[in-house]
């Protein structure tokens, strides 16, 4: 497969920086340079595309040589207190992925799935290898190639990257995905029957902060309930759409499953006149999703809200927790109308009980309050667990004369709180509760506080 694919031309010259600025003071340049220069300069983000594949390729290799030395030398690193809890290679792994998550800003799944993806461009899919490093396929054509195999046994997956590989060269992502998922289904020698059954056990639902005080709600279904359960929320939707309703079908469907998901029943068949006679305020909460938030929560919510902000004279945003600053509107609302939350009116002295030193190890309900408000997360570089998932852990250990105090207190994941116990991870928390992180092999990481609360008096 080699002679398919022709080395990177690295050596291709971009145009001068600034080249393209002077060109475009120049009334006399003819059509023909200005197609060759509008061609150079193509030339060159395609370059420098391919230069990217080059690299991708450069990193997979050395992940998975850094992979293969972890396992190699795991027995010479481990701390002897861990060997207990866990085997060797499984210390080796964790200090590994926490590690690159760290060096590399990532989170630690996205760092499982690099070295996934490494281990089967070398392992697997040598031919794939190739050719990222020659620059003849992009990094997201190599993960493609990667996602479509791992779903085979071993013994097909040569067959498949033969079939698929030349088609990676020619084919954008979205057209290769479909040519592969095809070659896939012909060369699995399992039916479709057996392997949808072991799919289904991953079915999930996600959510996913987004910008402006919204987010994603995601779920990943058999695909016969994921339509079912589309064309019932457009058909309870259309029901609702007519010459004096201002939202969309769009807009209808997503309030169809709000109100369907809080509330239990969907309220979109009104009569054409009853919407002309709600009054402003009614009408903004609906067209904005708000009028079903307080009907039917049950779950306990934390929105912090200045207390100068919900007495107007302020404009500093409210705080939901595990997502951010929200509208002051919805905060308005939920704080006013809904019962079930759990209103927390912040001022710069909280007067809350933040430290009860050596006199006790149970930490008190205000300080956890405080705390998870703090912290919002796993304090772990790059970890997002909420803090209600979360442990709250001594950053100096009790037994070593930690104290229980807001400064030496901190929300960890039971992952990340089992990384700073069993390994050679070590942290330090400073007066502002700041941490300071020290990973194995002595690199440092700084985390800070999610939301800066100073402490009362």
């Amino acid at each position: 497969m080699e002679a398919l694919f022709a080395p990177a031309n690295v050596a291709a010259t971009a145009p001068r920086e600034g080249a393209v600025l002077a060109i475009t003071g120049e009334a006399a340049l003819s059509e023909a340079s200005a197609l060759d220069m509008l061609g150079t300069l193509i030339d060159a983000v395609a370059d420098s595309d391919r230069q990217l594949a080059v690299a991708a390729a450069k990193r997979a290799r050395l992940i998975d040589q850094t992979r293969q030395f972890s396992e190699a030398t795991a027995f010479s690193m481990d701390d002897p207190s861990t060997v207990r809890r866990w085997s060797h290679t499984a210390v080796a792994r964790r200090v590994l992925v926490s590690e690159l998550a760290c060096a590399l800003r990532l989170p630690e799944r996205s760092i499982e799935t690099l070295i996934a993806e490494s281990g089967t461009l070398l392992g697997d899919l040598p031919d794939t290898l190739t050719a990222l490093e020659a620059g003849a396929i992009s990094y997201r054509h190599a993960q493609v190639m990667i996602d479509h195999a791992l779903c085979l046994p071993e013994a097909s997956r040569h067959a498949f990257e033969l079939a698929a590989l030349p088609a990676a060269l020619t084919l954008t992502v979205a057209k290769f995905d479909r040519h592969a998922h095809i070659l896939r289904e012909r060369l699995h020698p399992d039916t479709i029957d057996s392997r949808h059954a072991q799919c289904a056990d991953n079915r999930e639902v996600t959510l996913t902060p987004a910008r402006d005080g919204m987010a994603w709600l995601s779920a990943y279904l058999p695909a016969v309930a994921a339509h079912a359960a589309y064309n019932r929320l457009t058909d309870i939707a259309a029901l609702g759409s007519g010459p004096a309703e201002p939202r969309t079908l769009t807009q209808l469907r997503a309030d169809t499953l709000t109100e369907l998901l809080i509330n239990g029943t969907a309220e979109t068949t009104e009569e054409p006149g009853d919407r002309a006679n709600h009054n402003d305020a009614n009408d903004s909460d609906t067209t904005s999703g708000r009028a079903a938030l307080g009907h039917g929560i049950r779950a306990r919510v934390l929105i912090t809200v200045p207390v100068l902000t919900l007495l107007g004279h302020e404009t500093e945003p409210a705080t939901l927790e595990g997502y951010g600053p929200i509208d002051l509107g919805t905060a308005y609302y939920l704080t006013a109308r809904t019962p079930s939350l759990m209103r927390i009116l912040t001022h710069p002295e909280t007067g809350a009980v933040l430290s009860v030193g050596r006199d006790r190890y149970r930490i008190p309900p205000d300080l956890r309050t405080w705390l998870r408000l703090r912290d919002e997360t796993c304090r772990y570089p790059g970890c997002h667990t909420a803090a209600r998932h979360c442990d709250i852990d001594h950053t100096t250990a009790w037994q070593h004369h930690g104290e229980t105090t807001w400064n030496n207190l901190a929300h960890a994941c039971p992952k990340h709180h089992d990384l700073k116990h069993h390994t050679r991870w070590n942290v330090t928390q400073d007066h502002h509760g700041t941490m300071h992180w020290t990973s194995p092999t002595a690199h440092k990481y700084t985390t800070n506080p999610t939301t800066h609360i100073r402490p009362g008096p």
